[in-house]
């Protein structure tokens, strides 16, 4: 195959007490470079770092994806002056806030938007054909071994849980929002 996009995860995200970070990632899609909720780090160069190590530098990045609008996924948008910045809504680029379709929305190729509310009312997940499978980077599940019950800030836990049996009908893996990588054929979804 060998034409699909890469996945590369930049920073593990974790909760442990008041701190809180949100699982970063990369991906490398033919010419573009799209990173995933660039929220709360201990230190932007967590962020900064990580992508030069792949030969990144915030000013190549073209895309930035959220998963939802929570400020622990969000917080670091801006360091990225050249990328479009795309939502469940639309793609923002300078003072454009242009419209698209929502589910099935695909800014690269090899990256599409799957509509999963639940954690919150606007949340998506972002699934990344690779070589290795597909990758779904997702809040419905803060940490991997989480239940829809145990998320506090959800909107609608009834809806988180089917959106985690959506995701994994669709998934090889999922990137979850504070947590390492894990296969999405693990029974976590507790729903």
């Amino acid at each position: 195959m060998g034409d699909r996009a890469t996945f590369h995860v930049i920073h593990e995200g974790s909760i442990d007490g008041d701190h809180v970070s949100s699982t970063v990632s990369l991906i490398v899609d033919g010419d573009a470079r799209l990173v995933v909720d660039p929220g709360m780090v201990s230190d932007r160069r967590r962020i900064v770092d990580g992508l030069a190590r792949l030969g990144v530098a915030p000013e190549g990045v073209t895309h930035v994806l959220l998963t939802h609008h929570h400020p622990d996924h969000t917080l670091n948008a801006a360091l990225f002056p050249n990328a479009d910045v795309v939502d469940a809504w639309a793609t923002y680029r300078g003072d454009l806030w242009l419209d698209h379709d929502g589910d099935g929305f695909r800014p690269t190729p090899h990256v599409r938007l799957l509509v999963t509310p639940g954690h919150s009312a606007q949340d998506v997940t972002w699934l990344v054909e690779t070589d290795a499978g597909v990758m779904a980077c997702t809040h419905a599940w803060g940490l991997a071994d989480s239940r829809p019950e145990d998320d506090g800030y959800a909107t609608n836990q009834q809806a988180l849980s089917q959106s985690r049996d959506r995701i994994l009908e669709s998934a090889d893996v999922v990137v979850p929002g504070h947590d390492a990588p894990f296969p999405a054929r693990r029974e976590t979804h507790g729903g």
